[in-house]
């Protein structure tokens, strides 16, 4: 965590205040004092000063080893106390005979209760002369890439020169930490590329362009479509369309910013599978994103003849029985629903190529259970939350990545308005208005972390009083405890424009679509992350009307709330919030639950070492290449057997 400096004496009238320091001196009396409290104390002297060691916690043995005429070296920061300067719990040994002072820095430790940080540095000490601490990078390598040997970086860090900069220790910015956080980052490389050379050794269902008759559904589809790709739709399908060609499992990640058109890249990729003969699955975090995806797969494929099944945990076993019928079967070439699709009851005849969505919301195990039921189908992932470079480069480095980086043509930004909340009548007054224009509108919720329980009271709450509020309104309710047949007899209703105004829980955050809805209110705005913001707002400003989103916020803000609101007042482009939120909160709140099966790296930081990144990218291809065993060896050190978690 730190390093404590006790290879100097300093003179006990020398020692600056506040500043840890080391004294040496005899002890010119202990005692146990009981007011105001019990306590140790114990008077110790140089030839320049007096100073007073005092203590709260202590056991007997320690008032015995400061026997008066003791000679004690004492380290801690000095106070000014009653009788004059003090350290208060200074870590303290007594010296027999010539001491010798110690030639490197003290590393202080984590450690927890009952560990004391000297018994932890004998551990770790024995720990470090018994590890085998050769180089496992071929020696050319590390001279070409500047670095210095690891055992000599090692060997740096518990044990910094006194001369060491201060800053470039803690900043870990000295060569030795340098050489750590490229190994570190050498070895998720190295565990990404070697999984994903695995994968492309493996054999699946080349889907290649189909011949003359079933080609006609491609082209039927592409004219049914209301719209012309953009350049960067035709980029990504052109790239999906290579790699489902191939006899090799396609694992390729879509991203694209919100409203950017995934879904019909998506669509075309399945429609490739079921012209090859196979099927295609389509897996959705919520109910309402899935009934999203079945309602467009149905308006895309429905008129090419093509069946599609709807599989979800709340439908009636008699309709789950009827879907896995038709999945099982082959009679529906395409199944469409929640995680309900990886249950063991759920059997495919032929499936070709399994489609995820919001992929980051789905544990690894998950992922897998989809892909098992085929044997061995491709396999597209699709985010809505772009991932910035330099996390692309490192935890997703085992996929290919296709970026839609272009909005269809029409699609007007979204104008965000920050309003505080003392402002409320007049956010009142907008929605007023645009609902009796003809318009629709959003009320969100604010986020209750710590009770589901609460926030669906506010959200109750909100709706009787803004049904009060606006009696000449339709206002809809929807919400995560609502049952999936009323949460979709509500978006219907909102869709149909019977709903003017919805009220709803974050659960409205992905997959809702509906033109008319120009206006969204977000209350206690500084409670959301940024990428829940940026969500939620794309759910607007999917017409051609200009829409808007206000953030309804409560004073007086925090630091860090300020900066989340700033960024998401000031940027419209996803990637960019995707960097910012980076920044903000660390790759490991960003990740969310250590979903992506890679562990948190804990000495690099993806921000301040991208030039480490690229370089750990480059070499752990060669490695792989030509010194196999070096690779191995890395791996070992590194990960051990974690490096399993991420064959998924």
């Amino acid at each position: 965590m730190r390093y404590e400096d006790e290879t100097r004496i300093t003179s006990i009238a020398s020692a600056p205040l506040g500043l840890p320091v080391q004294v040496e001196g005899t002890v010119r009396s202990t005692e146990i004092a009981y007011r105001p409290r019990r306590q140790l104390i114990s008077r110790i002297e140089d030839s320049t000063g007096e100073l007073v060691l005092r203590f709260f916690n202590f056991y007997a043995s320690q008032a015995k080893a400061l026997a008066v005429g003791a000679m004690v070296r004492a380290f801690g920061e000095v106070r000014t106390g009653f009788f004059g300067g003090e350290m208060i719990h200074p870590r303290f040994h007594v010296l027999h005979g010539a001491t010798p002072l110690p030639t490197a820095l003290t590393p202080i430790y984590p450690t927890t209760e009952g560990l004391a940080q000297a018994r932890l540095r004998r551990l770790i000490e024995g720990a470090l002369a018994r590890a085998s601490l050769d180089d496992t990078l071929p020696e050319d390598l590390c001279g070409r890439l500047g670095l210095c040997d690891f055992r000599e970086a090692v060997d740096t860090l518990h044990h910094p020169r006194p001369g060491a900069d201060p800053a470039a220790l803690s900043g870990r910015r000295l060569p030795a930490w340098r050489r750590v956080k490229f190994d570190e980052l050498l070895a998720q490389q190295l565990s990404m590329r070697k999984h994903y050379r695995e994968r492309k050794a493996r054999t699946a269902p080349a889907l290649a362009q189909p011949l003359e008759k079933a080609r006609r559904r491609t082209a039927a589809l592409i004219e049914l479509l209301p719209f012309r790709l953009t350049r960067a739709q035709q980029r990504a399908w052109g790239e999906i369309e290579r790699d489902l060609a191939r006899p090799h499992p396609m694992h390729r990640l879509l991203q694209g910013d919100v409203g950017s058109g995934k879904t019909v890249i998506a669509v075309l990729a399945v429609l490739r599978a079921v012209e090859n003969g196979l099927q295609g699955a389509v897996m959705a975090p919520t109910e309402i994103l899935a009934e999203q995806h079945f309602r467009k797969f149905g308006e895309w494929l429905g008129p090419l003849g093509l069946e599609i099944a709807w599989l979800t945990g709340s439908q009636t076993r008699k309709e789950r029985d009827s879907a896995r019928a038709a999945i099982n079967s082959g009679k529906a070439a395409v199944a469409i629903g929640t995680h309900a699709l990886f249950q063991e009851q759920v059997d495919f005849r032929s499936l070709g190529l399994a489609v995820v969505d919001e992929q980051h919301r789905f544990g690894v195990a998950q992922r897998l259970a989809l892909r098992i039921k085929g044997e061995e189908p491709h396999q597209l992932m699709m985010s809505a939350t772009p991932i910035p470079r330099t996390l692309s480069m490192s935890y997703y480095a085992d996929l290919d990545v296709s970026v839609i980086d272009e909005l269809p043509p029409g699609r007007r930004p979204v104008v965000t308005k920050l309003i505080a909340d003392s402002r409320r009548p007049e956010v009142v007054r907008r929605i007023r208005e645009a609902c009796h224009a003809g318009g629709q509108a959003y009320w969100v919720c604010p986020l209750i972390e710590e009770s589901e329980q609460l926030q669906l009271q506010t959200a109750l709450e909100t709706h009787a009083a803004l049904s009060r509020e606006f009696p000449e309104l339709k206002v809809g309710l929807i919400h995560g405890r609502l049952k999936p047949a009323q949460k979709a007899q509500t978006m219907a209703a909102f869709l149909a424009s019977r709903i003017q105004l919805l009220v709803g829980t974050t659960v409205i955050e992905v997959g809702v679509d509906v033109p008319k809805a120009s206006l969204m209110v977000i209350e206690h705005a500084e409670r959301f992350g940024l990428a829940q913001l940026h969500q939620l707002r794309g759910r607007v400003g999917r017409g051609t009307t200009e829409s808007v989103c206000i953030l309804l916020y409560q004073n007086p803000l925090g630091e860090a709330a300020r900066k989340r609101l700033r960024v998401i007042f000031e940027n419209s482009d996803g990637f960019v919030i995707a960097r910012e939120d980076l920044l903000l909160r660390g790759p490991g709140e960003y990740l969310g639950a250590r979903q992506s099966g890679a562990p948190l790296l804990r000495f690099a930081d993806l921000n301040d070492d991208a030039d480490l990144i690229e370089s750990a990218r480059t070499v752990a291809e060669a490695l792989l290449t030509e010194h196999p065993e070096s690779a191995e060896r890395h791996l070992a050190r590194w990960l051990g057997g974690r490096a399993d978690f991420l064959k998924a």
